[in-house]
């Protein structure tokens, strides 16, 4: 039986660190030598090829540009490889996931994202373990064919649907949650796949998505927000999209500059995505009277969209479609399974 082959993909973050040990400062090891820092990947019987960026960045310095370069060596490697795993910092993770689930149109294998809240190098890292199960979901097969071909993060034990997730812990070593969807595969003695909440494609010829749009920004909202604050965000140069993070199920002030400042952002063109700060549920616009004015004013309700994926979801479709009807349209469609209609 041929074995599954995996290319890891390093773009940086903690997993890829070791310990200088004179000067005892953490710095990116070769990965071309990943076997040495993690001999337990040669009882894998999977082949295993990597590529790192020429300059290993932290994920807070994590660009459009970046998203595009992974993308591209996705692309070019799809032919050759069974899975691809992606080592990423986890601050902005859910981003990267979030950006690539739309950018990897017609994806029929898998991408795993995966990190570390300590160096694979320390002792006590939980890098090799989430590094060598992530290895081993990419590779999984059933009749021939990938049993997750998403996009996804692979964290502590867990295995979930990429755009549908969060960073929820700085400590602690499960640092993601997925709120809104269950869980794909959970790592125990055995891998448990949950196949009914995987999103299956037929087999499709990958295209990747390299224009994105970048005016676009988040507007968080809180009690005593002044107009002068709204109103500098709706006049930044160029802006195209907001993200709207309003309270509970979506609802906002009333008072009437408020909604005078939405009015005018729609009148230029600026399209709003309403999505809730509360880590679980829904945004359900005219629940209360709080947000049925929404609705009027033609604000896009983001349902139980994450803001990680609302934002690149933002950025997707305004640089793809032209008309407000049409950006409205799709940003109301689960494009990538990032929200439940």
């Amino acid at each position: 039986m041929k074995q599954p082959n995996i290319l890891l993909i390093y773009t940086g973050g903690t997993i890829g660190m070791i310990e200088d040990y004179e000067s005892k400062a953490l710095r990116p090891f070769d990965f071309e030598s990943i076997e040495n820092q993690v001999p337990e990947l040669k009882k894998i019987e999977v082949n295993i090829e990597s590529i790192s960026f020429d300059k290993p960045i932290d994920s807070s310095d994590i660009r459009i540009e970046d998203w595009i370069e992974i993308a591209r060596i996705i692309e070019a490697n799809y032919s050759k490889y069974d899975g691809f795993v992606i080592l990423h910092g986890s601050d902005t993770m859910s981003y990267t996931a979030s950006a690539l689930s739309f950018m990897l149109k017609s994806l029929t294998k898998p991408v795993i994202l995966t990190g570390s809240q300590l160096p694979i190098g320390t002792i006590r890292t939980d890098g090799k373990e989430n590094l060598i199960t992530s290895i081993e979901i990419a590779a999984a097969q059933k009749d021939g064919k990938p049993i997750v071909p998403e996009v996804c993060i692979y964290f502590e034990f867990n295995l979930y649907r990429g755009n549908r997730t969060s960073k929820v812990n700085s400590e602690d070593f499960e640092a993601f949650n997925s709120f809104n969807y269950p869980f794909l595969a959970e790592a125990g003695v055995t891998i448990k796949y949950n196949t009914n909440s995987v999103h299956y494609r037929s087999n499709e010829r990958l295209e990747i998505v390299t224009q994105l749009e970048s005016n676009v920004t988040i507007l968080k909202l809180f009690p005593g927000i002044t107009q002068k604050m709204v109103e500098a965000i709706f006049n930044i140069p160029g802006l195209r999209g907001v993200v709207l993070e309003t309270f509970g199920s979506g609802n906002a002030t009333t008072q009437d500059w408020f909604l005078s400042e939405l009015k005018k952002a729609q009148d230029n063109e600026i399209v709003i995505l309403n999505v809730t700060q509360c880590i679980a549920g829904s945004v359900v616009q005219g629940k209360y009277d709080t947000s049925s004015k929404f609705n009027d004013l033609g604000i896009v309700s983001g349902k139980d969209i994450t803001t990680e994926a609302a934002i690149t979801k933002l950025m997707y479709v305004l640089a793809k479609y032209k008309s407000m009807e049409e950006v409205k349209l799709k940003l109301s469609e689960s494009l990538a399974g990032e929200m439940t209609l």
